[in-house]
């Protein structure tokens, strides 16, 4: 009996030496064109330490710190330049900060040393654009809501890992979300001509925002409105061009009486 316990003891305690090596990953967010520190997890690096920082699938080295030799590698060089100036080491800590951010250092980072491993999962988040707001009349309906409902469009170009929303007040009306990179969003809003509640358009990643509010009276005219506008505009153009030419025609006419007027006299 004894013999069945220790043997079940054993067990557990094998079972919690696999799981117990697992490691964890932690998440870091950061806005592009900011600096960034994995913390190491040392206040202090004994002399035995020599301290290794990789990066992606491939485990490449990217920085390496030992105590022993107080020495400090930093290999920038590697994977495309990307980390080029980029990669700070603490010779206290063996922290690594990474400055000046761009999307492409999102990945995972690992740390090495012999006794332990860390794995940090940074995102690297694009600055986002204001979303642009515009009204089409072409895309109203011929029913007779689209006479009392104004159509709109809420767009933004060359986005990522991003929501886009409408929002009236406080309140969530639409949203639409990507994870994709470099690509265009657009979400359709329709509000009444004389409608006074505040709406507003937000992108927005999990670090950042950005919001454009509508302006339903600038934007918000019937299609009728508008139409009466672009009449107006291409008459304006018509009359233009049709004195542009009269004048070429009258400058003409003196041009070629004044020609005959001076063949006359010669002869």
């Amino acid at each position: 009996m004894v013999h069945i316990v220790l043997l079940f003891c054993l067990g557990l305690w094998q079972v919690n030496g696999v799981f117990g090596d697992t490691v964890k990953v932690k998440s870091v967010s950061v806005l592009e064109g900011d600096s960034v520190t994995l913390d190491s997890g040392f206040s202090e690096m004994m002399d035995e330490h020599v301290i290794r920082w990789r990066f992606g699938s491939e485990n490449t080295l990217i920085a390496e710190i030992s105590v022993m030799d107080d020495r400090i590698t930093v290999y920038d060089d590697v994977l495309d330049e990307r980390f080029r100036d980029r990669l700070k080491l603490d010779h206290q800590t063996g922290s690594l900060t990474i400055t000046n951010t761009r999307t492409e250092h999102t990945g995972l980072y690992q740390l090495q040393t012999s006794s332990v491993s860390k794995n940090f999962t940074l995102t690297v988040y694009a600055s986002l654009p204001t979303p642009n707001i515009t009204r089409n009349c072409s895309s109203s309906s011929s029913s007779s809501s689209s006479q009392q409902n104004c159509s709109l469009l809420c767009s933004v170009v060359n986005v990522g890992h991003v929501t886009l929303s409408w929002y009236k007040g406080n309140s969530l009306l639409s949203s639409i979300s990507v994870s994709d990179l470099s690509i265009s969003l657009s979400l359709p809003l329709e509000v009444e001509y004389q409608e006074k509640n505040s709406y507003s358009c937000v992108i927005n990643n999990p670090i950042t925002n950005q919001t454009t509010h509508l302006n339903i009276t600038q934007l918000c005219h019937t299609c009728s409105e508008v139409c009466v506008q672009c009449c107006d505009t291409v008459e304006a153009v018509i009359r233009l061009v049709v004195t542009a030419l009269m004048g070429v025609a009258a400058v003409a006419a003196v041009v070629v009486l004044v020609n005959d007027i001076r063949s006359y006299k010669n002869y």
